[in-house]
């Protein structure tokens, strides 16, 4: 499948907010989205919005030291890892993170590189980027339902 590409620049913490909620709308509580960038990118600002998408209201913390933090919504299933402090993808597989990816839940995964070799192919791959005092979004789809994601977003912007 050829790459399909969307670009979004957020020029500060809220818009960077009402972007993951319009990605999570997008994704419809499916699918696996990647996230790159460096510390304090916004990455888990973004997983935030994406939760709004689906009723969490509470406080959304960086999973940093227990790798995966589940929310479980009337309308979703989100997993949310972060896997920055992960020393050896194998770990993965002895926390059963295969469970996790199903057709029917939302994986957000913050440091992906980590897991190379175990975690699937994503179906959107988010990169964050210093763009003046705000952010550039770079998505591209990986698979069909990444590029009915993109499709989605677009008519939301």
């Amino acid at each position: 499948m050829s790459s399909d590409c969307l670009q979004v620049v957020l020029p500060n913490e809220d818009a960077q907010v009402v972007f993951g909620e319009q990605l999570g709308q997008a994704s419809a509580g499916q699918g696996v989205i990647s996230m790159h960038g460096t510390l304090g990118m916004g990455k888990t600002t973004l997983t935030r919005g994406i939760l709004m998408a689906y009723g969490h209201q509470g406080a959304v913390k960086s999973p940093t030291y227990t790798l995966v933090e589940p929310y479980e919504t009337d309308v979703a299933r989100v997993y949310h890892f972060d896997l920055y402090r992960l020393a050896d993808a194998e770990e993965l597989e002895y926390m059963g993170i295969r469970d996790y990816f199903d057709e029917k839940a939302l994986c957000v995964i913050e440091w992906p590189d980590k897991g190379a070799g175990v975690l699937p192919t994503p179906d959107i791959e988010l990169t964050l980027t210093k763009e003046g005092d705000g952010r550039a979004a770079s998505l591209v789809a990986f698979t069909a339902k990444g590029a009915e994601i993109l499709a989605q977003l677009r008519t939301m912007l």
